[in-house]
């Protein structure tokens, strides 16, 4: 079969477009999917990742299974339309507040850009002779244009019975995505009639990758009904750092003895990194006092998406005065690969290979409880057979619960947790890990996706999830 992807994130190093490579992987694996995967980041519609709107970055890089289009579909200026789609989106979250007037003026504005989307994904869809579209994140209303427009250009693909369709698959939802700017909400708190649902077309299927997401979909004014599908983890290969993994390290000043911490998140205001950053200097203080290898702190985000939040991070780095031995990676590629200049940008995989064959670890810290509905840090360091620590927040116990063995951080006194850290990772206990590793396996099982994906791939036999 073969695969278009339309992500609603609007960045190249994505952590969904992570996951979306390990579907991949298995799909390849099994032999159900033709490569390349045709693919829309979102660039053209998220004015509010500015280093990337509208084409995304100039000489970005992707894997040879993956072709990004740098389409605009709208023939505006950029910096017009830049402030008509954050004005939009500001208020379809808002909509509560508006009068009919306003109401009215809203659906003109959504309605003038549609056309537009829908024509190019019809088209697009078409000259690549796409069965399936995966449609990431497209419920959020990032630009509700463009999720209409998705339901209009699937309706004259395969409203006439023509096997396939759309599959959205969604890691947020309104309720769970709680993410304010300037005081306000960034997204409503629930669905309104700004913002297209899975359901309206007959092609749509519908996945989520958590059971809170599952109850919240029982309110949505909508007949589809989602299949519950947990997220995929990669697959990490047995033995030793390769040449690559040594060029990383020399070309960072690294010396391989360092244990490697990783921050697996972007440098966004609801991922805690600035807790991390704690955290880390405290493991670092206790280490070296101990007479052990400097570690060193590997954030996979970059400094530059977010600057107001960056300036957080950095006064931490400051206070702590660990910056010597902090490297933002700048986010972190679906795939390992050396850059124009020969640099090796290595992958979440070989990321945690490193952590592995260095006694480090993986710090998950986000800074509210509310906005990760599942938080993949313990799955990964648990995979990767390292310790975690982990701040307080809500989706924990919904997917590791107290069974998984962690350092607790407290947000107000992550020095304590440093050093329980430091203490976990000169002598790492193996039996804990090896419960970690298999309730996270239990819990993020392959076999449902594995069947979801031959039932796409059987055009006879469409697969769960459709209209009731």
């Amino acid at each position: 079969m073969r695969w278009a992807l339309v992500s609603g994130d609007g960045l190249p190093v994505s952590g969904l477009l992570t996951i979306f490579r390990n579907v991949v992987d298995r799909a390849r694996a099994a032999g159900l999917l033709d490569v390349p995967v045709t693919a829309d980041l979102g660039y053209s519609w998220r004015a509010d990742k500015k280093g990337f709107f509208p084409r995304g970055l100039p000489g970005a890089e992707y894997p040879d299974w993956l072709r990004v289009s740098d389409a605009v579909p709208v023939d505006l200026p950029v910096d017009e339309w830049g402030a008509a789609l954050d004005e939009i989106r500001a208020d379809v979250a808002a909509a509560d507040e508006l009068d009919e007037g306003r109401r009215a003026a809203l659906r003109q504005r959504i309605e003038a850009h549609t056309d537009a989307y829908a024509e190019y994904f019809h088209r697009w869809f078409t000259d690549h002779d796409v069965d399936w579209v995966v449609a990431i994140n497209l419920t959020l209303p990032d630009a509700v244009f463009v999720t209409a427009a998705l339901h209009r250009a699937a309706d004259r693909r395969w409203g006439d019975g023509r096997d396939g369709g759309v599959l959205h698959w969604d890691h947020d939802l309104f309720g769970s995505c709680a993410i304010f700017e300037d005081g306000r909400r960034f997204y409503p708190a629930a669905p309104n009639e700004f913002t297209p649902l899975p359901g309206s077309s007959p092609s749509d299927r519908w996945a989520v990758i958590s059971p809170a997401l599952l109850r919240e979909t029982a309110a949505y004014p909508t007949d589809l009904v989602p299949e519950l599908l947990t997220n995929v983890l990669p697959l990490i290969p047995d033995g030793g750092l390769e040449q690559r993994h040594h060029e990383f390290l020399g070309g960072r000043g690294i010396d391989p003895d360092r244990p490697v911490v990783l921050v697996p998140v972007r440098v966004f205001a609801v991922k805690g990194v600035e807790i991390s950053v704690e955290v880390f200097a405290a493991a670092r203080a206790a280490h070296t006092a101990a007479g052990l290898p400097e570690p060193v702190l590997l954030v996979f985000g970059s400094l530059d998406e977010d600057p107001a939040y960056a300036g957080v991070v950095r006064r931490a780095v400051a206070r702590t005065g660990a910056g010597s031995a902090i490297h933002f990676l700048d986010g972190v590629p679906v795939s390992s690969h050396r850059d124009r200049t020969g640099t090796w940008r290595l992958d979440e995989v070989d990321l945690l290979r490193l952590a592995r064959a260095t006694s480090g670890a993986v710090l998950f810290t986000p800074n509210q409880p509310d906005v990760e509905t599942v938080g993949l840090g313990p799955a990964l360091a648990a995979l990767a057979g390292v310790p975690c620590a982990v701040t307080p927040y809500n989706a924990f116990d919904d997917h590791f619960g107290p069974e998984y063995a962690r350092v607790a951080v407290d947000p107000a006194a992550p020095a304590e947790a440093g050093a329980e850290l430091s203490r976990w990772m000169a002598e790492p206990d193996a039996g804990l890990l090896r419960v970690n590793r298999a309730l996270v396996r239990d819990r993020f099982p392959d076999k449902p996706w594995r069947e979801y994906l031959a039932a796409m791939a059987n055009k006879a036999d469409q697969p769960p999830g459709g209209p009731s």
